[in-house]
């Protein structure tokens, strides 16, 4: 654990340790759903957890957390004690410290170091949403897709992407059949390639 949370001294990661829970959890594992109470604040040592939003049976992707980062929207309505608006799920099978949330409230006031952690947090977070926000309201789709493709191959490090029509339009916000035909156009356009291992950027 103190190789993935090295930016904590050591007092802070012994605290972790003593109240924390280390869980590793399979890829496709829901972790927060609508409406629940939230008790643990997780901090990703490994892999990935996806964080979105449902509308009228629509997904829409709000942000992933990676390894050292944990779930600002989680902090938020834990403080409020309110209930959650937003899902979280594995990305990737990973491994993750839930830490309970009345212990987090008490670490932000004792440490620099972890309440530095949630507010660059969610000055990122901030930022990445209204940059989603300009995506949604000014690009077309099929620019939308292009750079969602390219941000979940950059975020995976890989070259091929493996993912379904469907999974993608859940991200958008859109459905699969509108995913299909950007992605026919995309490949008319010599953009992307679609093949049996999955989509490729050109």
């Amino acid at each position: 654990m103190k190789s993935s949370l090295a930016q904590f001294d050591d007092e802070l990661i012994d605290a972790f340790e003593k109240e924390g829970i280390l869980k590793s959890v399979p890829k496709d594992t829901e972790l927060i759903r609508d409406g629940q109470y939230i008790n643990s604040i997780p901090i990703v040592l490994n892999g990935m957890v996806k964080v979105f939003t449902k509308y009228h049976e629509k997904e829409f992707l709000l942000y992933y957390i990676q390894p050292t980062e944990s779930c600002v929207l989680s902090f938020i309505v834990s403080k409020k004690n309110e209930p959650s608006t937003f899902f979280a799920k594995t990305e990737e099978d990973s491994e993750i410290l839930l830490l309970p949330a009345v212990k987090v409230q008490q670490w932000i006031k004792k440490y620099p170091q972890f309440n530095a952690m949630f507010f660059n947090l969610f000055n990122e977070r901030y930022f990445d949403l209204i940059d989603t926000l300009n995506h949604v309201l000014f690009d077309r789709l099929d620019t939308r897709l292009y750079l969602y493709l390219k941000e979940k191959m950059d975020l995976h490090q890989t070259t091929i992407l493996t993912i379904s029509h469907k999974e993608i339009a859940n991200d958008m916000g859109t459905s699969r059949e509108v995913i299909t035909r950007i992605l026919k156009k995309l490949e008319a356009e010599a953009k992307v390639m679609q093949t049996p291992n999955g989509i490729q950027l050109l």
